[in-house]
């Protein structure tokens, strides 16, 4: 049954198109990971420069912030071949053969259509960012085109691997919502 196991990717059948928007959506889990892992890091030596060395600090909150949305962005991918989001299985597992592969691609289809839409305005405002120049009102002053560039990266790779999907289950390489009949 989905979401009772332990993580399980999506199979590809070998498929060179599959195997390929599953190495991406790994690596992307990887690089969401490190920048975890670096907001942590980061933290840790705010506090240290804070309340041991009685310093101000000028990036440090910014950078976290910026790295946290942007490793929750950029791990949609990875988390999607996982099919770790968080989903409502009960209408899928009661339904069966056909029913079930309809509401699978009706689903998908939906999915695909609103990540897309989202992509489309995030574009929009990344290139406001980055034509006008746009700078956080902080100290450090970021140029903001590039943590908004999380947004393209991590929606673009989402709607890669939400197609994947889909041409796993049209080639009969993967069941619908991961689950056999």
């Amino acid at each position: 049954m989905a979401g009772t196991g332990s993580a399980h990717a999506a199979r590809d059948g070998g498929n060179p198109f599959l195997r390929a928007v599953g190495w991406i959506s790994t690596i992307a889990g990887w690089v969401s990971a490190a920048m975890i892992v670096a907001a942590v890091a980061i933290t840790c030596q705010m506090i240290f420069v804070r309340f041991v060395l009685n310093g101000s600090t000028v990036w440090q909150t910014e950078a976290v912030v910026y790295l946290m949305i942007a490793a929750t962005l950029i791990g949609l991918p990875y988390v999607q071949r996982l099919r770790g989001h968080v989903n409502v299985d009960l209408i899928p597992i009661a339904l069966k053969g056909g029913a079930r592969r309809a509401m699978f691609f009706v689903t998908m289809a939906l999915s695909i259509g609103i990540v897309g839409v989202m992509l489309f305005y995030a574009w929009e405002f990344w290139h406001l960012a980055w034509s006008r120049g746009w700078k956080s009102d902080t100290i450090w002053g970021v140029t903001l085109w590039k943590p908004y560039l999380s947004l393209l990266i991590g929606l673009g790779l989402l709607l890669l691997q939400l197609v994947a999907d889909v041409v796993a289950v049209v080639l009969g390489h993967d069941d619908p919502f991961g689950l056999e009949d």
